[in-house]
């Protein structure tokens, strides 16, 4: 994927973002450029925690430890993010909002490993 593509996948990560901290108590997001780098920090998060894992625990996995993981991740990347704050509870909520939006309108991190379109067909 081009530069472009992944820069577009972070704009709509950090307005989901945006939405999430304002419908959810206890989520919060200073503005844009922090709910940017808070979707940077979870795509990363995600990954590594894929690589060492594998997907069926990563945050965009699913199930029930995938969407542990998505809070406990929201909840951590408050201390490397600047104007982000949440609460337990609040991340938890963020997690479940943002996995019902996930369902209507998926965003898949720039780092996650899948099919391009272009599968082989034999």
């Amino acid at each position: 994927m081009h530069l472009l593509g992944h820069l577009v996948r972070f704009i709509v990560s950090a307005l989901v973002l945006m939405f999430v901290s304002w419908l959810v108590p206890g989520f919060s997001v200073g503005g844009f450029w922090s709910a940017f780098f808070l979707a940077l920090v979870i795509a990363i998060a995600a990954w590594i925690i894929e690589g060492i894992f594998g997907k069926q625990i990563t945050p965009f996995g699913r199930g029930i430890v995938g969407f542990i993981v998505s809070a406990l991740v929201i909840w951590a990347a408050q201390f490397i993010v600047t104007n982000v704050s949440t609460s337990m509870i609040g991340a938890i909520l963020a997690a479940l909002v943002i996995g019902i939006i996930d369902l209507f309108i998926p965003v898949k991190t720039p780092f996650e490993q899948g099919l391009t379109g272009r599968e082989d067909r034999r």
